[in-house]
């Protein structure tokens, strides 16, 4: 919804605190939602603690997913944003998922794990949510660089564990988990201490089930939708697949101790995106949302399409092609929610955003799943490939959208 402002109607930003508040809130969310692929990342020692298949051990993501949409729907619904200050907020929903997140370690059974697994998404549904909002409240000009430095902190934050892992060196879960724990307690800790509101507050409006129905019959929102469904497709199944398949690159050249090696690579080509989103958010307020989006999504499908097949090729083609891929797949997050800002119903727009997140990280769920089972049983360059049918899926959708806005100019 749009922000009031408090401050006057001054075409540009004028306070200069936004910038120190812009870097507070990108290390803390950095570091709060570090927890996300924590499990994933240490996956083959819950796999030997329980004896799990490699469909399973995804389901120590998928969970996460799943406990995030709820969360989403509950803030929503509860209207917990409004109810209690930002900062507020973002640091208790930090410190929870910093709890349930180390109780990992004693979770006797696959069982625990995915309930601890459920929490902590439950939970970090109260951290990046929150961010976006506090950092558009010190931003109108600039959003798009704001916004871009938001997504592309928590991109480096969901690398963090695979990072972790890689210099750690061991197979052993216990550094990891307990460093990105502690990394949520830092994160509730310096909001706490050094955020506060910008000028630019937003009005109170309670999510309102009946206004559901309303966006899912209004066109453009649908499209602007469309679009962002098409990118989870991608991204988070890429995520999730790309160490292992840096793993089994490594080791297919004999390459001693892949798995830790395997780790960095995932972790360089997750946070290549932290810049990818940076560049799209300045490219956004320039070029236009919609082909900032779909350039991104063209580059990330055709490098889905491409790197699967290529597991046995040299490292120098390999790692280049991956780290674009990084960088693309995550630079259009941003612009979808953007664009349902400026397409949707005026007193219906947080709703249309709520919904909007809802049904991406519930896809999401689908296609992690599936591309994990059609790597076992096709390979690596099938189950890659898989994913590209996002990004064909959502550029088609925000070209009807642009020639819908264009109409009706």
């Amino acid at each position: 919804m749009a922000p009031t402002s408090l401050a006057g109607d001054a075409p540009f930003d004028q306070d200069p605190r936004r910038w120190g508040q812009l870097a507070l809130v990108s290390v803390a969310l950095l570091l709060g939602m570090s927890a996300w692929f924590a499990a994933t990342a240490v996956g083959a020692d819950f796999q030997a603690r329980w004896t799990l298949q490699p469909g399973q051990v995804a389901w120590l993501t998928t969970v996460v997913q799943v406990g995030f949409v709820l969360g989403t729907a509950l803030a929503a619904v509860l209207n917990l944003a409004d109810i209690w200050p930002s900062g507020r907020y973002f640091a208790a929903s930090a410190f929870l998922a910093a709890g349930a997140n180390a109780a990992l370690l004693h979770a006797p059974s696959l069982g625990a794990a995915l309930g601890l697994r459920f929490l902590t998404g439950l939970f970090l549904a109260g951290v990046y949510p929150p961010a976006m909002k506090m950092m558009a409240t010190w931003f109108r000009s600039a959003r798009g660089l704001a916004i871009g430095t938001v997504v592309g902190a928590l991109t480096v934050g969901k690398a963090a564990p695979y990072l972790l892992k890689g210099l750690e060196g061991s197979a052993a879960a216990d550094p990891v988990i307990l460093g990105t724990s502690a990394g949520g307690v830092a994160a509730g800790v310096l909001i706490l201490a050094a955020y506060r509101d910008g000028p630019y507050r937003f009005a109170r409006r309670p999510f309102e089930w009946s206004r559901v129905g309303r966006i899912l019959r209004h066109r453009p929102t649908m499209l602007a939708t469309g679009g962002y469904l098409g990118h989870m497709w991608e991204l988070y199944a890429g995520w999730l697949l790309v160490t292992p398949f840096f793993a089994a690159a490594l080791a297919a050249r004999g390459v001693p101790g892949p798995d830790a090696s395997a780790a960095l690579w995932g972790f360089a080509v997750i946070a290549a995106g932290g810049g990818g989103a940076v560049a799209a958010g300045i490219l956004a307020d320039r070029w236009g949302r919609e082909r900032v989006a779909n350039g991104a999504m063209a580059v990330s499908g055709v490098c889905s399409l491409t790197l699967g097949w290529l597991v046995g090729a040299p490292l120098w083609i390999v790692g280049p092609l991956a780290l674009v891929w990084g960088a693309t797949i995550v630079a259009d997050s941003a612009q979808f929610s953007a664009v349902v800002t400026e397409v949707a119903p005026r007193d219906a727009v947080g709703t249309a955003l709520t919904l909007q997140t809802m049904l991406g990280f519930a896809l999401t769920g689908v296609s992690m799943q599936l591309g994990v089972a059609v790597v076992e049983r096709a390979g690596w360059g099938p189950g890659l490939s898989l994913l590209a049918l996002g990004p064909v899926a959502g550029i088609a959708s925000m070209r009807r959208l642009a020639a819908l806005r264009r109409r009706t100019a």
